[in-house]
């Protein structure tokens, strides 16, 4: 096993596969000129990042920087996906993680008693 923790997932695995496949299909396109084969190639291509996204969101990625080595298995199920990854692009696009906004709320309390001047005039 490598001394690095990277691409040991089965969303890092999946993705590559499909855009190798997509790149293969561009790739006869552009050799063969055939605008169908360049156009799926590059749709095929686009999915591989979704796809890799999807699975990242869905645990089956990993969280930026070095997990434990316990963890670098290839079938390790990421436990805190569901919450999302501080400092990752793909959490933050889906709206997970610290790096989200959160929209404030004001309560406003009822008043009650006497109605200000101002608003008594502008309400005749």
């Amino acid at each position: 096993m490598s001394q690095y923790d990277e691409g040991h997932t089965v969303a890092g695995w999946t993705g590559t596969a499909i855009a190798t496949i997509g790149s293969a299909v561009l790739g006869a396109g552009v050799c063969m000129v055939s605008a169908p084969l360049i156009a799926g190639g590059l749709g095929i291509t686009a999915a591989s990042v979704l796809v890799t996204w999807a699975l990242h969101l869905t645990g089956w990625g990993k969280p930026p920087g070095v997990r434990p080595r316990s963890q670098w298995r290839m079938g390790a199920r990421d436990v805190t996906a569901r919450a999302g990854h501080a400092e990752c692009w793909g959490c933050r696009l889906a709206g997970r993680g610290q790096g989200r906004r959160t929209a404030e709320v004001a309560v406003v309390a009822p008043v009650v008693g006497e109605p200000e001047a101002a608003v008594a005039e502008a309400g005749r």
